[in-house]
């Protein structure tokens, strides 16, 4: 089989005194960081839909990619294609993982037994290039917001026979997930939301979303799925309020229903930043809460108002980003999936390549640095002396919960007035990230 990216090397790394625009300056994947090797604690994960199929179009207009592969698009030609290059492009690269969504792989056909029937063949050849290559699917699942039929949604829509059509894609998901060996499967709500509440009943909606949730659980154990479940939370776009706002909405809605020991958080930090979050705080929420599970690894444009997708570069996000994931205990079955595309002016092949080292570079200097910030210890360090005063005495009784309301009353009115709390020196810790970030 001929290249598809001939005139791309495998990408080396050459350190961070390196000018090859084609190699990594600071992933180096067997590199030891807190005890194992770099590639372990960033298992990257290339995504199907952004790398191997979106061109560069946008509403104003074509694309500017082409992403044809030598092959006619539309077809199944083409299905085979788009896994040649794939393959070739993560094999260049040293990424270990992909993420898919169902018609993603596949040009989808009028009826949904001929959709299957193609979605069998083609993760027959994938399945093939896995066994060959060693790579794994990371997490897969349905595209239930591109279709007209989804207009309202899937598991939220107005239309019974809609529900149905989302109950059958998620079937065919989650087995093809299975088939390939895949640990995660991921619901992000693209249209599970409303435009108007006039038209709206909320609590239907959510009640009825839970319900496809559960029986995909349901399904997916039933067949051998072990893996985890996750919700990948965005407060708008497509809709104008979507349900899985952000990671504390997501994870309350699924502790309402029950979910929660299945399901986990698949965090994008484009989402994140449109929720008025940083990537961290959803990070965090997630963390707290036992339900860090995976993250898509991007960034949005904070003068623009839409999910811009871009390949991560901004160092400081990544940095506190992974110091969350590290203190979480790492991943489980999860990853760092890049769910960025590159610019409608970055269109060759050598950009493809460029987007993803920038992006693999970004998150492992973010993984360096912060494990510089978990060594030094000053931030863990300064986060429990902030919080001395629970550790004995009257804090003590009120964190075991031993307290009553009228002790805590009593005990204020003799200390007539209470001092300041100790000082939160913002700037101070700022300042600490700089030097760990810089030395």
């Amino acid at each position: 089989m001929n290249e598809l990216f001939s005139n791309i090397p495998k990408i080396p790394y050459e350190g961070k005194d390196s000018t090859n625009p084609l190699a990594f300056k600071y992933y180096d994947p067997e590199r030891i960081v807190l005890g194992k090797p770099m590639k372990e604690h960033l298992p990257f994960s290339m995504a199907w839909w952004h790398n191997l199929s979106a061109t560069g179009s946008d509403m104003f207009g074509r694309g500017t990619a082409d992403k044809k592969f030598g092959a006619s698009e539309g077809t199944m030609e083409h299905a085979k294609a788009k896994v040649d290059a794939g393959f070739e492009f993560m094999d260049k690269l040293g990424i270990e993982f992909f993420c898919f969504h169902d018609i993603d792989l596949i040009p989808e056909a009028d009826t949904l037994d001929e959709t299957n029937k193609r979605l069998d063949e083609i993760t027959d050849y994938i399945k093939i290039k896995m066994d060959a290559t060693g790579k794994k699917l990371l997490w897969g699942t349905a595209n239930m917001f591109s279709n007209p039929r989804f207009m309202n949604g899937a598991g939220s829509s107005n239309s019974a026979e809609v529900f149905c059509f989302a109950a059958a894609q998620v079937k065919k998901a989650l087995d093809i997930t299975v088939k390939l060996g895949g640990k995660g499967y991921v619901f992000w709500g693209g249209r599970e939301g409303y435009e108007t509440l006039l038209n709206t009943d909320m609590k239907f909606e959510q009640e009825n979303i839970a319900s496809l949730m559960k029986m995909a659980v349901q399904y997916g154990r039933s067949i051998g799925f072990d893996g985890d479940f996750y919700i990948e939370p965005k407060p708008k776009e497509p809709m104008k309020h979507q349900y899985d706002y952000d990671a504390a909405t997501a994870i309350a809605f699924l502790k309402e229903y029950g979910l929660d020991k299945d399901f986990k958080m698949n965090i994008e930090a484009n989402h994140a930043t449109l929720a008025g979050h940083t990537f961290q705080h959803d990070l965090r929420v997630s963390a707290m809460n036992g339900m860090l599970g995976s993250i898509d690894a991007n960034q949005g444009d904070y003068l623009l108002g839409w999910d811009t997708d871009q390949f991560p570069s901004n160092v400081y996000e990544a940095v506190l980003a992974m110091y969350e994931v590290l203190k979480a205990g790492g991943f489980k079955y999860g990853g760092v999936n890049f769910d960025a595309k590159n610019r409608r002016s970055s269109y060759t092949m050598e950009d493809m390549f460029y987007g993803f080292i920038l992006g693999m570079d970004t998150f492992a200097l973010g993984l360096l640095k912060a494990a510089q910030l978990i060594e030094d210890g000053r931030l863990d360090s300064f986060v429990k002396e902030r919080y001395a005063s629970y550790s004995e005495g009257i804090g003590a009784k009120i964190r075991s919960g031993e307290a009553k309301l009228e002790e805590l009353a009593s005990y204020a009115e003799k200390l007539g007035k209470p001092q300041l709390p100790g000082s939160g020196r913002q700037e101070y810790l700022e300042s600490l990230v700089n030097q760990i970030m810089f030395s």
